[in-house]
């Protein structure tokens, strides 16, 4: 999810009530709730950031760690300030300890309910998790959880965050819940249609509409893209294809760069396109997508001649 989505569960458990467990309490629940994005630091580096984010900072290594590195960080700096103005230390320990993990929990879990996924097993597997069930922008989660954050700021009650709260897990529950179904869906009519079930696919949430669905299909050598209608109900798979081309030698001699190996550490559905000039002796490029996001996230382009 978008960092203000993170920001605003972290006010609303506040709000909610757990900021009274400690000094420092929401502020402690707002950064634990963005803390695993600090792999975002990677992008001030040479590396491939898709090939690292979402991966150790959103790990079970990192969800035990994370947690008590920010509780020790605002320890220090409850002692330093306390110091400067010759008072007693107040934060609760233990106390911040169980907000920064709630904090932590809370960002994983928000992160692997869209398409891009997490690597939860980090460093111990690199397998990705996809809960393609909310989109990673989603304005709905903005209003339940801001409304219940100002109402209770302005009311000084915990009631309007406790409520913002339970509609956005009743909510994500439902779209977890339409996840499940729809993938059976799709699948029962690509089988239905063309008598087998397709190697892969994903049923992945869109922007703003919770009722329609992208589709995405793994049909071997090619992908094919569709859409579902939760109201009226209806499944429709595009009748135009995209190539894979992952076995075309431009394409086997791409994978040999370090940069296009780091990208399809990530890439769910990659495919290649291959663009070569029309005169003798023009180079040939190899651009490497996802079907998730095309242009958008991850693309890279090589010269292989």
């Amino acid at each position: 999810m978008d960092n203000v989505c993170h920001t605003l569960v972290g006010a609303a458990l506040g709000e909610a009530g757990l900021k009274r467990l400690s000094p420092y309490g929401n502020a402690t629940l707002m950064i634990a709730a963005n803390l695993p994005d600090v792999d975002a630091l990677v992008f001030l580096t040479s590396t491939p950031s898709v090939s690292f984010r979402r991966g150790w900072t959103h790990g079970v290594l990192a969800q035990g760690l994370l947690p008590i590195v920010l509780t020790a960080a605002v320890i220090g700096f409850d002692r330093w300030r306390s110091s400067r103005r010759h008072h007693q230390p107040r934060a609760r320990p233990w106390a911040l300890l169980a907000l920064a993990y709630a904090g932590v929990f809370s960002h994983v879990f928000l992160d692997y309910l869209n398409t891009y996924g997490i690597r939860l097993l980090m460093p111990f597997s690199g397998r990705w998790y996809y809960g393609d069930a909310v989109f990673i922008v989603d304005p709905w989660l903005w209003l339940m959880l801001g409304a219940g954050v100002l109402w209770a700021r302005r009311r000084m009650t915990v009631r309007p965050a406790r409520i913002g709260l339970t509609i956005a897990c009743v909510y994500i529950a439902g779209m977890l819940g339409l996840a499940v179904a729809g993938r059976r869906i799709v699948q029962d009519a690509w089988t239905t249609t063309y008598g087998a079930a397709p190697p892969g696919l994903m049923v992945g949430p869109v922007p703003v509409d919770p009722l329609r669905k992208q589709i995405i299909i793994d049909a071997g050598d090619r992908y094919v893209t569709g859409s579902l209608r939760w109201w009226p109900r209806q499944v429709r798979f595009d009748e135009r294809t995209v190539p894979a081309n992952a076995q075309s030698p431009p394409a086997v001699a791409a994978r040999t760069f370090p940069e296009v190996r780091a990208v399809l550490v990530w890439a769910r559905f990659p495919y290649y396109v291959v663009t070569t000039g029309r005169l003798p002796g023009t180079a040939t490029f190899v651009t490497v997508r996802d079907m998730r996001f095309g242009d958008r996230v991850g693309a890279i382009t090589v010269r292989v001649n």
